[in-house]
């Protein structure tokens, strides 16, 4: 097996172990409209952040950092630095995708509710996130200048979940997605 295929098995079986602890979110409570106190941010971060050091463990990346911050939309960010992390983002975000959704699963299962993580790589997603911001921009001028809708490309849930955030203030459109699977993705709508 090669260095890549042993890379991808092991993202593969990681995904595949960890996906299996989103399936019953019966005992799952959602802490979107609660306030969360100091110690509990930090009890948190410090469990992101074990997940993610044992996660980075397979991953030859050498020495990183891992700086934690809270995000504008009140969710904790991790983002990591260090040399040759081209491996963690992989082709077009999908490793970084997947290594963000095992995160948050094992951070969910470990204290017992949701609370937002997102994990980035030398600041990859808040670039991608600015990108998409511009296009949703640039969508909702072109929706609301010509008085038709702009179907968007498909989207990851957080994606969409950006394009919907930075255009929700914007009074000339509203915002919808549409699709399933891979192929769901955002429409900009003029309102009328």
């Amino acid at each position: 097996m090669s260095e890549n295929q042993d890379k991808e098995f092991i993202e593969e079986e990681i995904i595949e172990e960890d996906a299996e602890l989103l399936e019953d979110d019966s005992k799952v409570e959602s802490t979107q409209d609660d306030e969360i106190s100091d110690e509990e941010l930090d009890r948190i971060a410090d469990t992101a952040i074990a997940a993610l050091q044992d996660i980075l463990k397979h991953f030859d990346v050498g020495d990183v950092t891992i700086d934690e911050y809270e995000g504008d939309d009140g969710e904790l960010i991790l983002d990591i630095t260090g040399d040759d992390l081209a491996v963690l983002i992989g082709r077009h975000g999908k490793t970084l995708d997947a290594l963000q959704f095992v995160v948050s699963a094992i951070t969910v299962r470990s204290i017992g509710f949701r609370y937002p993580v997102i994990v980035d790589v030398e600041g990859y997603k808040n670039r991608q996130r600015q990108k998409l911001e511009a296009i949703a921009r640039s969508s909702a001028n072109k929706a609301a200048s010509q008085h038709r809708s702009v179907k968007l490309r498909p989207m990851t849930p957080y994606e969409r979940r950006i394009v919907h955030i930075a255009l929700r203030d914007d009074s000339r459109v509203e915002t919808a997605s549409e699709g399933e699977g891979s192929a769901r993705h955002v429409v900009v709508l003029p309102v009328k």
